[in-house]
């Protein structure tokens, strides 16, 4: 069935606004979409959030995930009569019962988990200095700076808590590759769309493909809603 709406599900150190580029391009071909914004406060926090925007959806809906996202709405979208797919972009998908911790051990090999910066409360941001890098090396300095400055930061918790029933097993799925990610090994990307039986596409891209190749990331998202 294709599915009309689309929810966009942001990950850490960012929000909905990662979306910019995309939701233009998804608004000009008749889609209906909505951008959620997650507090990043916890995996619980995001997931309620998540499914009420879900659950205010009329009719079909294809879930698109980036990053830490992937976690949330693959918990969100569990048990929706309204979900019909689930795209990830370079995200986390956990089965049930695993945290992002031991995802990583999969496949380790980045420099994120070392540019980390928690603040007193526990948040944790990506230092200044290595952002780019990290983060968004495609993308211009000027963008990358103000993104760096901008950065929402996710509580520390969200590492270590465990999955709930995910709904990938149930609906179809697509996964975008970042080819040039220095957030998540792309090895491990590649592992997590293998295990979950994902339609794979391969971006030559950083961990922002929406952001630096937005036509493509609409392109794949257009097609999962009309599967």
């Amino acid at each position: 069935m294709k599915a009309n709406n689309i929810v966009l599900v942001h990950g850490a150190f960012a929000d909905a606004s990662c979306w910019s580029k995309v939701i233009p391009l998804l608004l000009a071909a008749g889609y209906h979409v909505t951008a959620v914004q997650n507090p990043l406060s916890s995996v619980e926090a995001d997931v309620a959030t998540t499914k009420r925007v879900l659950e205010a959806q009329d009719g079909p809906t294809l879930v698109v995930a980036h990053s830490y996202g992937g976690i949330v709405a693959s918990q969100a979208a569990f048990g929706s009569e309204n979900v019909k797919g689930l795209v990830f972009l370079a995200a986390f998908v956990p089965d049930e019962g695993e945290t992002t911790g031991e995802l990583l051990q999969m496949a380790p090999g980045t420099t994120l988990q070392q540019a980390i910066r928690p603040d007193s409360a526990g948040f944790a941001y990506i230092d200044r200095a290595q952002f780019k890098e990290i983060f968004c090396a495609d993308l211009s300095d000027e963008e990358a700076a103000v993104l760096a400055v901008t950065q929402h930061p996710v509580h520390g918790s969200t590492f270590g808590a465990q999955a709930g029933p995910v709904a990938w097993k149930s609906v179809p799925t697509w996964y975008a590759v970042s080819d040039h990610d220095q957030c998540i090994n792309p090895e491990l990307e590649r592992l997590m769309a293998e295990r979950i039986s994902a339609q794979v596409r391969h971006f030559e891209a950083s961990h922002v493909a929406m952001l630096s190749i937005p036509d493509q990331v609409a392109e794949l998202i257009k097609e999962a809603a009309s599967a």
